[in-house]
């Protein structure tokens, strides 16, 4: 099931993430090996999680690489380590749409959103460069964990993109 498409307001939120670069079939990486770190990090330094993990796409070239982080919002942040970091998502507007569904037809499901930005007339917060498109938020956010699932139509994935002033 997908929501119909909104635009919303998000304040500034601090995170901690891994970065990762990566190709497409990668695209599970930093969701194996980056999440379990990152919590683990974050458990010794005596930080809890304030909201559910999020890829969050900075650059991508479909035909080449991917950098991604695989963060978590956090109420305050610590000390980078590690491979760790610890940074600001900006506030600002929103292209935002829920997903119930499996991972899998994520690809689809932000094709719609892209397209429905380009239908109202609004761009993404980014710009364009010979080696892909630098993004200042592209959120991929997992409201429900897969693992915590047993049917995965239960998965629920919120797309929440910056968009231009």
């Amino acid at each position: 099931m997908l929501s119909l498409p909104r635009i919303i307001e998000r304040p500034e939120q601090p995170y901690a993430f891994v970065p990762f670069s990566i190709n497409m079939e990668q695209l599970r990486v930093p969701a194996e090996e980056g999440f379990p770190r990152l919590f683990g990090y974050l458990q010794q330094l005596g930080i809890t999680p304030s909201a559910p993990p999020f890829y969050n796409y900075r650059r991508i070239d479909m035909a080449d690489t991917l950098d991604v982080q695989a963060g978590v919002p956090v109420a305050r942040a610590g000390q980078d380590g590690d491979g760790m970091r610890f940074a600001m998502l900006p506030a600002g507007r929103y292209a935002t749409l829920d997903w119930h569904g499996p991972y899998e037809a994520l690809e689809q499901v932000t094709a719609m959103l892209i397209g429905w930005v380009q239908l109202i007339g609004h761009g993404f917060d980014m710009v364009g460069k010979a080696d892909g498109d630098y993004f200042a938020c592209r959120l991929e956010i997992y409201e429900a964990d897969s693992s915590a699932v047993s049917n995965p139509t239960d998965c629920v994935t919120t797309l929440a993109f910056k968009l231009r002033r």
